[in-house]
């Protein structure tokens, strides 16, 4: 068995190392301190995305897209994690059920979307329907000549910049029949209820949207009705690989800081990574980061190989779970090295601390990870986790 990187891939790695440092490191500050970016500094990102080729990489090169593998994605998003504040979101992923969209829903909003001239948003979750979809209160009922929306959505990520949403609702409010629909932001009846502050200070805003009898046509239903759950559970496998590639980038900038800080910050005359407390902090995060890359790597690939969503789904759920866990105790012990310097935000460790403890959060909690791995055992074996 290879496990060595073709030229092409190590290729890929230098460049998305080299973006992400020349392009999306020097607005960490300016996000951090204006919790977000400006329209200038994105629309420089946008350009420098088109010009570097990185723009929508999930989608395929005749949608406009790069037409990446999920192997190539995440060599990518692994670079782009290490920068904080979340400027990476900056570079655009469209949402991977369009690619189940119509011809003419394609040319309206896909190709425009992975163009960098549109962007949308996705929205799932309500105040009483997280990790259960299936409680979703947002209805749509059919109206002469489509459909009449009607509900609440949180944590509408990228909410403010997205000029559509594809909201996740429920058929005549049966759960039995959750679709996506192409919703855009200006129709009468989608209201901003609230842009909440959070913990980190991401370079876009997660704000709450109203639906109030807001009007559809027929031809904004994306795939089928019924098949809103399937394709979101698709989106939530892509997104969890993305979270787990960006968790190992974000490992890796704070081991690398802490490691640097530990040889240069004398005390009692010598380096203080002489001394066992550090060196033995240095060494499990090279041990962690090492586990979480060699899963990261060989599940990316095997999803390459296979078309089968279940096992895929399945996997993706380990993966994310200990990937975002990780980076926790990664970034934690990155802190804890440079002292009180590794609690000043304007150390990229403090950034990705405080950054990266939303990933055992969004995309699926971990206790909804396990549930999922638990599930998976008791219907497949543990063969499907260690069987490899």
């Amino acid at each position: 068995m290879d496990f060595n990187l073709s030229k092409e891939h190590l290729e890929l790695q230098a460049k998305a190392k080299e973006f992400t440092e020349t392009v999306l490191f020097p607005h960490e500050m300016e996000c951090e301190e204006n919790d977000g970016i400006s329209r200038e500094t994105h629309q420089k990102i946008i350009d420098a995305t088109l010009a570097w080729g990185f723009n929508a990489p999930n989608h395929s090169k005749e949608d406009g897209g790069q037409g990446f593998s999920i192997f190539e994605q995440t060599i990518l998003n692994e670079q782009l994690g290490k920068a904080t504040g979340a400027i990476w979101d900056a570079l655009w992923y469209p949402s991977y059920p369009m690619r189940f969209a119509t011809q003419a829903q394609k040319e309206e909003y896909l190709i425009p979307t992975c163009q960098g001239k549109r962007r949308d948003a996705y929205a799932i979750t309500e105040a009483d329907a997280g990790s259960d979809p299936t409680q979703c209160m947002t209805r749509a009922d059919k109206v002469e000549g489509g459909w009449k929306i009607n509900g609440e959505k949180w944590f509408v990520t990228i909410g403010d910049i997205a000029d559509y949403i594809l909201v996740h609702a429920h058929v005549d409010g049966d759960s039995t029949k959750p679709t996506v629909f192409f919703v855009e932001k200006n129709l009468p009846g989608v209201e901003l209820k609230r842009t909440p502050l959070y913990t980190h200070h991401f370079a876009f805003k997660h704000p709450e949207y109203i639906f109030n009898d807001v009007i559809v046509g027929e031809d904004k239903v994306l795939g089928e009705i019924g098949q809103g759950y399937d394709m979101t559970k698709d989106w939530f496998v892509e997104a969890r690989l993305g979270i787990a590639a960006r968790c190992v980038g974000g490992a890796i900038r704070a081991a690398e800081e802490a490691n640097k800080f530990a040889a240069e910050r004398i005390q009692f005359g010598q380096p203080i990574n002489n001394f066992q407390a550090i060196e033995f902090m240095l060494a499990d995060m090279g041990v962690e980061i090492m586990a979480a890359k060699s899963m990261l790597y060989r599940l990316s690939w095997e999803i390459d190989q296979t078309g089968d969503r279940k096992l895929n789904h399945a996997k993706a759920a380990a993966l994310k779970l200990y990937c975002s866990e990780m980076v926790g105790r990664v970034c934690d012990k990155a802190v804890q090295i440079l002292g009180g310097r590794g609690y000043m935000r304007e150390q990229a460790v403090e950034r990705l601390w405080r950054d990266t403890r939303v990933d055992r959060i969004w995309e699926g909690t971990s206790e909804i990870q396990r549930v999922i791995i638990s599930g998976q055992i008791k219907k497949r074996g543990l063969d499907i986790y260690t069987g490899w």
